[in-house]
């Protein structure tokens, strides 16, 4: 029986590049097959900017020879109204993206401030909804019995609702209530059971491995259990899952301000400044097509970003 040896120079580089390999840690690998996907890292680097903008609107509006005293005056209030409109919506040194028909609003501010609030609305909806989601799933996967018997069952019913209508509904009567607060709220208490299906069964699939069952046998107690066992080996899934969230709540955000149901005027949100453009597009596309744009690259760089995290920490996948 014959035998190859690897010549002494390609085992040195094999036994190097494994000691390399194994020196990492699990998010180092998953941040490394993250950035060589290209649509990922398109994402990545659109989500940053996009984040880092809606953080620093009021001095980038600045920038422009818009002075967030002006912001205050003009870009807000409908009823000051900015330099008057020239041609193509008044694309200048001093105003980048043109500004808004009829009140001349400086439309670069005003869509990094819109930025800022429809993003605000995203990721605290979102939070709310992973939150609740998650404790709710760990709890009805890991006692079962009458407590997954409730939670699934209040799942299902919070899934049957036409979720749309009763977030216009209730957006619509309660009209005295801090509407950021209230759509995050909204939002959340019709969106939690997607998040809690994934989680309750990621949990299911947990509660009898050997080392859960070695950690009751030793007495650990639920919660700790729940916090040291479970929640860690499903934090893959809800990481993904969370990344493909937040378009889904700009976007639902964005709808609901069209809707006029949303933020209100003066404050600016991509949704709204979608519908108040309408009746300028004719005349003025860029009104429309610029906080548009803004919507659709915020949503396609979540969407590419969370579609390679659920590629990659899919843990039927075996690829992290």
């Amino acid at each position: 029986m014959s035998t190859t040896t690897e010549p002494p120079a390609v085992a040195e580089a094999a036994a190097a590049g494994a000691t390399k390999r194994s020196g990492r840690g699990p998010w180092r690998l998953v941040w490394d097959q993250l950035w060589a996907k290209g649509a990922a890292r398109f994402g990545l680097i659109a989500v940053g900017v996009l984040v880092l903008a809606a953080a620093l609107a009021a001095p980038l509006g600045s920038l422009g020879g818009w002075s967030p005293e002006e912001f205050d005056k003009r870009a807000i209030d409908p009823y000051l109204g900015g330099l008057p409109r020239g041609d193509f919506g008044g694309i200048s040194a001093r105003h980048w993206l043109g500004v808004e028909p009829v009140t001349g609003r400086d439309l670069f501010a005003r869509v990094l401030h819109g930025g800022q609030v429809s993003l605000l609305i995203a990721f605290t909806a979102t939070a709310v909804v992973v939150i609740t989601g998650t404790l709710a799933g760990i709890a009805a996967g890991y006692f079962g019995g009458r407590t997954d018997a409730l939670l699934s069952r209040l799942m299902d019913l919070t899934m049957s609702f036409p979720s749309l209508i009763f977030m216009i509904a209730m957006m619509s009567v309660a009209k005295d209530m801090n509407r950021i607060l209230l759509i995050t709220l909204v939002i959340g208490l019709f969106t939690w059971p997607g998040i809690a299906r994934v989680v309750r069964g990621q949990t299911l699939s947990l509660k009898h491995r050997e080392y859960v069952e070695a950690a009751k046998v030793g007495g650990a107690r639920s919660w700790r259990i729940l916090t040291r066992e479970i929640l860690p080996n499903v934090s893959g899934p809800i990481i993904a899952y969370t990344t493909l969230l937040i378009p889904g709540m700009i976007a639902t955000e964005a709808a609901l301000s069209y809707l006029g149901v949303g933020v209100r005027p003066p404050t600016p949100s991509w949704g709204q400044m979608i519908a108040e453009s309408i009746v300028h597009y004719e005349t003025d596309p860029t009104y429309f097509l610029i906080p548009t744009a803004f919507l659709f690259l915020a949503v396609l760089a979540f969407t590419l970003l969370g579609d390679a995290l659920r590629d990659i920490l899919d843990p039927r996948g075996g690829r992290s």
